[in-house]
């Protein structure tokens, strides 16, 4: 029961709309239907173990309480960033004693991420046996941040980021617990639900600051935008973000949707991404996707690279921009990279074989008599300027290691390679 301290604070109106069941979760129909893993878990009276993985303000917090009440289990909080082991040891014996009791716990560990691997260890025989039914929340990628054994022994369930439609259904529930209507037009609460990405809590943190304003004049979208701060976009270029964008440029770069390359971009640089690892990735991309397609694309990723250098932000940008579409409308293939990783395998599965002896240098006497350079045909001295000669070593065959796609620039280097092919046939050497 609150104080009466506690009940004269005005608490935040994010707090104040908690839900009070499962059914006025919004935008996780997916998990707390009746047909969602959470529904069908309730249906069935029995817990188990899960970790609830989903950006901020999308109600893990919210799911884990309400998931003890509908369970009668004995909610047991932890947040991972203010607790320790002695903190863990407390909660285990108090759900010993329950347990001995008949009751059971559910323990839910905030931000569970951050508790290092140890300490994640040490939940595993009171999960294993069924003293806590744990409920772990994290914004951060579980199969990166949790280890295995947790993992195993615990359901992932993926809370989306709350849809537009349901950022309304909350702006709404908002309206009607405050008994007043937001002072804004159409365009401005389109812009306030864009503003908060998602996040339920950020929204109603920036309605609760709007419902202060005076009803009257009604605000427009640069009013609103005067009114309320601007919301980072939710990125940390250290985590899960930051490689989740960078491989949706990626992608699309290799699928070659110039405006959704130039998208994630943008939405990278916009988030405080290093652009020099931006630039550093397209110089990659050159070479794994495009290649020898179009050779130009190395030196224009190598040269925009250096155009940033000397410019700097947010001059350089542009340079980097005028790589990505480059790197989006030019030909593509992979031929270069399979052709890596072929010889990668092949040379590390006939280990030390020697070069056949007519393509080693003979500097001293020895060597040449026992056969070093014999038999060596120097190119330049055919007709055609191609001796067709063996370079692999003597007891292996002769491998395909790249096959370029005769797209760009490789049409040509297929023709080459047919020709040299036909010689070398005709050489005997084939």
């Amino acid at each position: 029961m609150a104080t009466l301290f506690e009940q004269t604070q005005t608490r935040p109106l994010a707090d104040r709309m908690r839900p009070e069941t499962l059914n006025d979760v919004v935008g996780q129909d997916h998990l707390i239907g009746k047909e969602g893993p959470i529904g069908r878990m309730i249906a069935s009276g029995r817990m188990t173990s899960i970790v609830l993985w989903g950006p901020p303000g999308t109600g893990k917090t919210t799911v884990a309480r309400l998931l003890a009440d509908c369970s009668d289990l004995e909610f047991e909080p932890l947040s991972a960033v203010f607790s320790g082991v002695a903190d863990l040891r407390k909660v285990f014996d108090r759900a010993k004693e329950r347990r001995a009791m008949g009751r059971g716990t559910l323990l839910f560990i905030d931000e569970i991420h951050r508790f290092n691997r140890a300490q994640q260890d040490g939940f595993l025989p009171y999960v294993e046996d069924g003293t806590v039914v744990l409920v772990g929340a994290t914004t951060e990628n579980p199969s990166f941040e949790l280890n295995s054994a947790l993992l195993s022994r615990t359901q992932v369930l993926v809370l989306n980021r709350l849809s537009d439609e349901a950022l309304e259904t909350l702006l709404a529930r908002a309206e009607r617990v405050e008994g007043l209507v937001l002072p804004l037009d159409g365009d401005a609460r389109i812009s306030l639900r864009a503003m908060a990405d998602g996040d339920g809590r950020y929204l109603l943190n920036m309605a609760e600051d709007i419902f202060k304003l005076p009803p009257a004049p009604i605000l427009d979208t640069s009013a609103l935008a005067a009114a309320v701060q601007k919301r980072m976009p939710l990125y940390d270029k250290s985590q899960d973000g930051h490689y989740n964008l960078i491989s949706a440029l990626h992608k699309s770069l290799r699928g070659s949707d110039t405006d959704a390359a130039l998208y994630w971009f943008a939405r990278m640089l916009g988030g405080g991404e290093d652009p020099t690892y931006i630039a550093r990735r397209l110089v990659r991309f050159a070479s794994e996707d495009i290649g020898m397609a179009d050779p130009m694309a190395l030196t224009q990723s190598i040269a925009a690279w250096q155009a940033f250098d000397r410019l700097g932000s947010p001059e350089g940008e542009l340079a980097l921009v005028q790589c990505v579409i480059y790197l989006a409308t030019a030909p593509k293939s992979n031929a270069a990279y399979k052709s890596e990783r072929a010889a990668k395998r092949i040379a590390a599965e006939t280990g030390s074989l020697m070069p056949p002896k007519h393509i080693l240098n003979a500097p001293t006497k020895l060597m040449k008599n026992l056969g070093y350079g014999d038999g060596y045909a120097y190119d330049h001295d055919t007709e055609e300027g191609f001796s067709g000669q063996n370079y692999f070593p003597d007891e292996m065959p002769r491998p395909s290691l790249y096959r370029p796609q005769g797209k760009g620039f490789e049409r040509e280097i297929v023709k080459r390679l047919e020709y040299w092919d036909k010689l070398r046939q005709e050489k005997g050497s084939g």
